[in-house]
């Protein structure tokens, strides 16, 4: 792979200064939003042997025969795919705001979890009518194997990979407060899934270590405007409004990068870096309390000398510095702010954030329980043993993994029918995610490409740029801006020679 070449030129400015379309005041401005979803798979009851490569193989046959590949995009704007160690993987169409990558996210669940319904009755027929295919919207099995969930937001190419790691991986390590999964360990409750198993703070490598934040320059866009930020620390949610609430703020936290950097004026934020962010990592995640002191690096700035003298800090203490100044910014440059989020509430986020932070601070997890999924977790575990005190570590992580199952686990399914777990988006908006693209990116022309090929039989590959025709005839087009929904004579003549694949 390409590795990323660092520029200090403002892409996004031209010679005069003068901000481009996609740069605005406040640096957000339209932003692209996508989350990939690596899934765990297994199988229980079957009457002889059958392992996961064989039940994520049958799960991908419909798509073999769709697509002579275990690779395809779907009519949604979307790509599904069969990963290393035959883990499904859903990476959502771009979106331009949090909502709409909730719905694309939830759209993958529904396609996996069909996929593995059809695999089910399949397997059924040949391994017995008991066996139950699991898929699991985690991040660890229980053997110890880890696999991700990655956020992906197009930046502005003029903000240095040394600002994000400063100024962003404080943000992304104590966000953990509200976005961590939860999972019960030997060494007790655990915020994160993903704290113990990742090795560096930022890297090119994704297979021989796993970084917080990956740089591999695939920016999927002008390359000399945009890179991909390509986030690995997040866990995967079943909570729809972490899964909403953690992108809407990170979002706000770049966009208050962007515009430090473009306006050449400290942000703030570099008086929360961290001098040993593996460590605060880990310290972090196995404390529910958000308590816990973490060591913080020297303040680069020099303008927080009195918040930051003692050194250390907490990870409320650290989310707080980061509303305060996402806050103030919002108040700064309120309309460029809101028409960056084309759906969401931007004051609602930020109430929505501080009272997640004061609700941790009281340590009132039953009001977290029914928003956030380590807390709703801790909750169950702590019922499950009040009910049995003997109940081991075995039966606590059973039903840990039953909260993660997309398809045969009860746990999670049972808290939304019953109100104690917050939903933001019903099933008829997914499943019109499941078949519609977003219309206010480019991923609305992909969907039509690949809607008009499978209606016409025509033979065609995708990729997040490119559009290609292989037969009858060979066509492609080129989309390199992802905010660009329009279509053009280009594409028009593409769409006409896949429709007349079907003519005699």
């Amino acid at each position: 792979m390409p590795q990323l070449r660092d520029s200090t030129t403002h892409a996004g400015a031209g010679s005069d200064g003068a901000d481009t379309a996609h740069s605005p005041q406040f640096g957000t401005g339209a932003r692209i939003f996508g989350i990939e979803t690596e899934y765990g798979v297994a199988i229980t009851g079957a009457d002889r042997h059958v392992d996961a490569r064989q039940v994520a193989a049958t799960m991908f046959q419909p798509v073999v025969v769709r697509s002579r590949s275990t690779n395809t995009y779907l009519s949604n704007g979307a790509r599904l795919y069969l990963d290393v160690g035959s883990h499904p993987e859903y990476a959502t169409a771009e979106t331009r705001d949090p909502l709409d990558a909730l719905a694309q996210d939830l759209a993958g669940e529904w396609v996996i979890r069909r996929l593995a319904d059809q695999a089910q009755r399949r397997i059924r027929v040949k391994a017995g009518r008991d066996s139950s295919i699991h898929v699991f919207k985690n991040n660890v099995d229980s053997a110890g194997h880890a696999f991700g969930c990655h956020e992906n937001y197009l930046v502005r190419r003029y903000v240095p990979l040394a600002v994000i790691e400063r100024e962003l991986l404080p943000f992304l390590i104590t966000r953990q407060l509200f976005s961590g999964a939860g999972r019960m360990t030997g060494h007790g409750f655990e915020l994160s899934q993903r704290a113990d198993y990742l090795d560096e703070a930022v890297s090119s490598a994704t297979t021989r270590a796993r970084p917080m934040v990956n740089t591999r320059d695939e920016p999927h866009a002008d390359p000399r405007e945009f890179r991909r930020l390509h986030v690995i620390i997040g866990d995967s949610n079943r909570s729809q409004f972490v899964t909403f609430m953690k992108l809407a703020t990170t979002h706000l936290v770049l966009g208050a990068i962007e515009a430090g950097v473009h306006a050449g004026r400290p942000t703030g934020f570099g008086s929360c870096a961290l001098a040993d962010p593996n460590a605060a990592n880990r310290a972090i995640s196995r404390d529910i309390t958000g308590t816990a002191g973490v060591r913080l690096a020297a303040d680069r700035d020099g303008n927080d000398a009195a918040w930051h003298r003692q050194g250390t800090a907490s990870a409320l203490d650290i989310q707080r510095r980061y509303l305060d100044i996402v806050t103030r910014a919002v108040q700064d440059d309120r309309d460029a702010v809101a028409g960056s989020l084309p759906r969401t509430d931007v004051d609602r986020v930020l109430a929505q954030w501080r009272e997640l932070l004061d609700l941790v601070a009281a340590g009132d997890v039953d009001a977290l329980a029914e928003r956030l999924d380590w807390a709703a977790k801790y909750r169950l575990f702590n019922a499950v043993r009040r009910h049995d005190p003997h109940a081991d570590l075995w039966r606590i992580q059973q039903l840990d993994m039953d909260y993660h199952d997309i398809v045969n686990g009860s746990v999670y399914p049972s808290l939304v029918r019953r109100g104690m777990m917050r939903t933001l988006i019903g099933e008829h908006d997914i499943k019109d995610a499941v078949e519609h693209p977003p219309q206010d990116t480019r991923a609305a022309l992909r969907g039509r490409f690949v809607q008009a090929a499978l209606r016409h039989g025509a033979q065609f590959s995708c990729d997040w740029t490119r559009l290609t025709l292989t037969q009858p005839a060979h066509d492609e087009v080129v989309l390199l801006d992802p905010f660009d929904a329009a279509s053009t004579p280009r594409f028009d003549a593409l769409l006409a020679r896949v429709e007349q694949a079907d003519t005699p």
